[in-house]
């Protein structure tokens, strides 16, 4: 089951940008020869691109380094929870990139439920030293705005928050596959902001 399984409008130039608070270091430098782990749902799968053109795997070319795609379609948060730990276990990436909880929006469910299996991920990797990287998911308004739940857990469990890249993402139509996931030049905007992002939080050079 793919992300997109409902239907709404999608507002071009009305949504509202999100500032995150968080300090301008708070990621350690990364080791290249470590991998990061990319992991969520169709977002980080690719859904709509070829699998050379999902975000991780253009990032990956970006900032040259080991970008592992753990993206399942249509997974919601409490599978995703259960999947984690063995990945972290056999990968032992030193960066977590963690998108999740979209599914969980479309269908409904509790988001603060969503919101705990998203804390309980963040301290799986926490337990194992990993560093974690969050990426909001906006809601289906039409407003597009970040969901509250992501900037709460950032807050609770003091990491880095990406609150505005996928609201900014959806309300450009030229950037869809569908209403919901982006085309390759979508992936493409998410692997440069990120680069970004790892780069002014001192990660990477």
């Amino acid at each position: 089951m793919a992300l997109f399984k409902t239907s709404f409008f999608i507002a071009p130039l009305f949504f509202i940008l999100f500032s995150c608070s968080e300090p301008t270091n708070m990621l350690q430098p990364l080791n290249p020869s470590q991998p990061i782990l990319a992991f969520g749902d169709s977002l980080t799968f690719g859904y709509g691109a070829d699998t050379n053109q999902s975000y991780p795997a253009q990032l990956s070319k970006l900032i040259n380094r080991r970008v592992i795609n753990a993206g399942v379609n249509g997974e919601l948060s409490g599978e995703g929870l259960l999947r984690l730990e063995k990945l972290l276990d056999r990968y032992k990436p030193q960066l977590l990139l963690l998108c999740h909880g979209a599914n969980d929006l479309l269908q409904k469910a509790d988001l603060e439920k969503m919101a705990d299996n998203l804390k309980k991920m963040i301290k799986m990797a926490q337990d194992r030293d990993i560093q974690v990287l969050l990426i909001a998911v906006p809601n289906t308004s039409l407003l597009l705005t970040p969901l509250k739940q992501y900037q709460q857990v950032a807050t609770q469990m003091n990491i880095v928050v990406e609150n505005d890249l996928l609201a900014d993402l959806l309300a450009q139509p030229e950037l869809h596959s569908d209403l919901i996931h982006p085309n390759h030049l979508g992936y493409q905007k998410i692997a440069e902001t990120i680069a970004q992002l790892l780069k002014k939080q001192g990660a990477i050079e």
